[in-house]
């Protein structure tokens, strides 16, 4: 009998001590679960400059192979709305956008508080095109011509800069405000010349049999190969969440580093995103610009303070600027990640 109670209290010992061991075991795990793990995706707005195109391959490859995710972001990419990207970007309505070096340095001047963070392309694709036999070979070339623009007071310092560096008259040059008007509908009917991005409406007039007199402005006067587009975020969120913005960044730039490697697959990516783009322009565009994307720099988006020096510069003094910018304050490369 004694034996027979002593047994019975050993197998209810032994429950209770295994019971324990589970329960513990139980806490300990929870106590070891990764914060991370709780935390919900944090929301990120994106906001482009214009429609989505080539520009803006590395951000829709960086949504589409999840990399956003990865880093704990919810990435939402739109298209600009009224205000301006830039101004958007400044008060916070968007934490990220497209902007180019112009409008940041427009903005800076004003104590816009935005700083970029990386250079999309490393140099300037854009330049003055007309057709052929229109004769614009030079910039002397554009006395009497008829130029067409979006009416602002940058295009025509640009314009008189290159035809007075040429020996020309501006004031024989004719400028019109043509508005967001089709380029190729404009050089057949109203203008002589316009201010193009090759990699698009350049690589366009190729496939439609265009022949095109193309002056590159960073040919034409190296304080005119400025960054265009850049990627813009407001400084006090750089100042407050560095981390978010290094998070954005290392998504961003595994997104455009594998656009430069793989053009073909990567211009899927964003007609699956823009099914409304012209597949035949949007595959051929992205050959052109993925080796431009990090070109000659040592890593994608490095951006150098010469170069935001010498088109400020130019700018201020061309009385496009209310005053100097610390160009130091404008850009900066520390949020990009390690080669």
């Amino acid at each position: 009998m004694i034996k027979k109670l002593a047994m019975v209290l050993f197998l209810v010992l032994a429950l209770l001590v295994s019971a324990g061991c589970a329960a513990g075991k139980e806490e300990g795990a929870a106590g070891k679960e990764d914060p991370a793990a709780k935390a919900e995706p944090q929301d990120i707005t994106i906001m482009l400059d214009w429609v989505p195109n080539t520009n803006h391959t590395g951000l829709y490859v960086a949504l589409d192979k999840g990399w956003y995710k990865e880093e704990g972001l919810n990435a939402k990419i739109v298209e600009p709305t009224e205000g301006g990207t830039t101004q958007l970007v400044a008060t916070g309505k968007a934490q990220f956008g497209v902007s180019y070096q112009e409008d940041v340095t427009l903005a800076r001047s004003s104590d816009v508080p935005v700083v970029s963070i990386a250079a999309v392309i490393q140099h300037n694709t854009s330049g003055f095109a007309s057709k052929q036999e229109t004769g614009i070979t030079r910039p002397k070339d554009m006395e009497g011509k008829r130029y067409g623009g979006w009416g602002s007071p940058t295009e025509e310092a640009m314009i008189k800069a290159v035809v007075e560096g040429d020996g020309g008259d501006f004031s024989k040059v004719k400028i019109f405000n043509i508005g967001t008007s089709d380029f190729f509908t404009a050089i057949d009917r109203d203008i002589d010349f316009a201010w193009i991005y090759y990699g698009w409406t350049g690589i366009e007039a190729e496939q439609r049999g265009i022949d095109l007199n193309f002056l590159e402005l960073r040919k034409l006067d190296p304080a005119l190969d400025y960054y265009t587009p850049v990627l813009i975020t407001g400084e006090k969120l750089a100042a407050e969440n560095p981390e978010l913005v290094k998070k954005f960044m290392r998504a961003t730039s595994k997104g455009y580093v594998y656009a430069a490697q793989h053009p073909d697959e990567t211009a899927q990516i964003l007609l699956k995103y823009a099914p409304e783009s012209d597949k035949k322009l949007v595959l051929a565009s992205q050959k052109y610009l993925s080796p431009r994307y990090q070109d000659d720099a040592p890593r994608w988006g490095e951006q150098k303070g010469e170069v935001w020096e010498r088109y400020a510069r130019w700018m201020y003094e061309r009385k496009l600027l209310p005053k100097m910018i610390d160009t130091d304050k404008a850009y900066t490369n520390e949020f990009l990640p390690e080669k």
